[in-house]
């Protein structure tokens, strides 16, 4: 709880801290004594009546605040309103949640509107520039100031999960935006591939943030534009966010994860991405280089996956209309005929370890920080108005603190990479995978030759989730530098295999003591299936069948996540 501040405080004045007096805005006779320190605004009620309420907001949960003006000219009052998300019991459930609170104050020291309006105005900005300092940080992991506002391209698949993504950001996230006054331009995507084409030929430098909302699969099309432009080296450095608007939303879920919140779901999940994203503090994320038979070369940031994983994934896309129920449909489909397939598998462990024979696994649990030092950046934002003459702004007549805002349904000239590459230009074309051979070439002997070759799955996953209600690496970190190799081998019974996936759903699997299923961190590893038919996907989407080999490329992109 915040002090009592002192009453030789000049009214309305900084002396250590700011402190007023105002009014309510619907009541002129309830006025309120407020105070602001660097970590809390206090608001109490001033009434005769002993025992006052007091209600203390953590600045940490304050995204933004705006002043203006009354809505009539016979009001000479100014108005704040500051928007907080702080954890609050969940009204028809157990545990806690985000939830929004406004609070508003009405300003009116004087007859002059302008000078009431400009006591506001140093309110919001001090309330604003406090909640920046208050960003949420993890424990091991520095942060650096935040500049604002951010320019921020935000991808919207509209068919995506229930086909509610634009829904979903028009009734939630759009609100928190301008609370937050962050400019964005909205890109509704039109068909598989655009986000990955547009971000390939963009000119990144109109751009502070890229956000996607929809599930994992746009993510990876945007990563992968990134990784294919001539500047990919300063291109893959533009800090990515993700809000949920598919079936999975893995990486949402682990980016909730990761700032130690209780857990969410559904439209709670989107409004804890969303809160992250307002606040805007920026960490590395882990990348891993894949290279298919046919030579082609992906970058993945959540899984490789064969066998059941695939299988479900891809299966049950014909149950997207249900939502992320359609997970649970897949696999009791795939459980009922659950099929082995045949394969080669080798991998380089992260360190040498003692070998435990199946059926004695441990659990491992990283520490809660990454393994490596980690130093978060900033966004590097700055507000430069867009002047394209084909986008709309949209500007708050009533706030002294504006957003603009732009909707885009389709590619614009506007975004055209507009930078020029000088001919001599000696940049490579991607990061070296100085740990895999050819995918024709024998593996080094530092490699582990995994003896089985029957296997029900394989799953290599660097994410904390596999899906908003699969938490697949409890110890997970985005930036620790490490597949998380498990495999399931034959012989593994249904009822042993749904157990492991209802265990996975509190991150218990691993103390199952299943024989069957092996838990391994790795750094690179080769998968050559030996079945003619099968699936492989890459973050939940089906690429080529066949011969596959990855390797981690620790810290190589950027994540907003708090």
């Amino acid at each position: 709880m915040e002090k009592e501040p002192d009453p030789s405080r000049q009214r309305n004045g900084v002396a250590g801290m700011l402190y007023g007096e105002f009014t309510d805005t619907l009541n002129d006779k309830v006025r309120y004594s407020v105070s602001l320190t660097e970590s809390a605004l206090t608001i109490q009620r001033i009434s005769s009546s002993p025992g006052r309420t007091k209600v203390v907001f953590n600045l940490t949960d304050c995204i933004g605040c705006r002043a203006y003006r009354g809505s009539g000219s016979a009001d000479v009052g100014a108005y704040f309103t500051a928007y907080f998300y702080p954890f609050k019991r969940r009204w028809m459930s157990t545990g806690v949640a985000r939830q929004r609170v406004e609070q508003h104050f009405r300003v009116a020291l004087v007859q002059d509107p302008l000078t009431n309006l400009r006591e506001a105005e140093r309110w919001a900005h001090a309330i604003r520039d406090a909640s920046v300092q208050q960003a949420p940080r993890r424990e091991g992991v520095t942060y650096l100031e935040v500049q604002r506002p951010c320019r921020v391209m935000i991808l919207v698949n509209p068919h995506s999960g229930r086909g509610q993504a634009l829904q979903l950001f028009t009734g939630h996230v759009q609100s928190m935006l301008t609370e937050a006054a962050v400019p964005y331009t909205l890109i509704i995507t039109e068909h598989q591939n655009h986000a990955r084409e547009l971000v390939r030929k963009a000119d990144l430098s109109q751009w502070d943030a890229l956000v996607i909302m929809a599930g994992d699969g746009l993510l990876f099309e945007v990563i992968n534009g990134l990784m294919e432009r001539e500047d990919w080296q300063e291109a893959i450095q533009t800090p990515l966010g993700i809000l949920p608007g598919g079936s999975g939303n893995a990486l949402a879920a682990s980016v909730h994860h990761y700032s130690q919140s209780p857990p969410a779901w559904n439209e709670e999940l989107l409004l804890s991405c969303g809160f992250m994203l307002c606040k805007g503090l920026v960490g590395s994320l882990d990348l891993v280089s894949i290279h298919l038979a046919s030579r082609q070369r992906v970058f993945s940031f959540l899984s490789l996956a064969w066998g059941f994983v695939a299988d479900v994934d891809i299966e049950s896309e014909k149950y997207r209309h249900v939502g992320a129920i359609r997970f649970l449909m897949g696999t009791l489909v795939r459980l009922a005929t659950l099929r082995v397939y045949q394969g080669r598998l080798a991998y380089l462990p992260v360190k040498e370890i003692p070998k435990l024979s199946k059926g004695s696994i441990k659990t491992h649990h990283p520490p809660s920080t990454p393994q490596h030092p980690s130093l978060c950046s900033s966004l590097p934002c700055r507000f430069i108005p867009n002047r394209s003459p084909n986008q709309n702004s949209h500007r708050n007549c009533n706030s002294t603190h504006f957003n603009q805002n732009t909707l885009i349904n389709s590619s614009n000239c506007a975004l055209t990479n507009k930078r020029t590459e000088s001919p001599s230009s000696s940049r490579t074309r991607a990061p070296v995978d100085s740990l895999l051979p050819g995918l024709d070439q024998p593996l080094p002997e530092t490699w582990t030759v995994v003896k089985e070759e029957d296997f029900v799955l394989v799953l290599a996953i660097y994410q904390s989730h596999l899906a908003e209600d699969l938490w697949t690496v409890p110890g997970a970190m985005a930036d620790d530098g490490t597949i998380h190799l498990f495999y399931v081998t034959a012989g593994i019974s249904r009822p042993a295999l749904l157990r492991l996936f209802l265990a996975m759903e509190k991150g218990a699997h691993l103390a199952c003591g299943c024989p069957y299923l092996v838990y391994e961190k790795v750094k690179a590893l080769r998968l050559e299936p030996i079945s003619p038919q099968g699936m492989i996907t890459v973050d939940g989407e089906m690429v080529e069948y066949g011969p596959v080999q990855a390797q981690i490329h620790p810290g190589l992109a950027r994540l907003i996540y708090g």
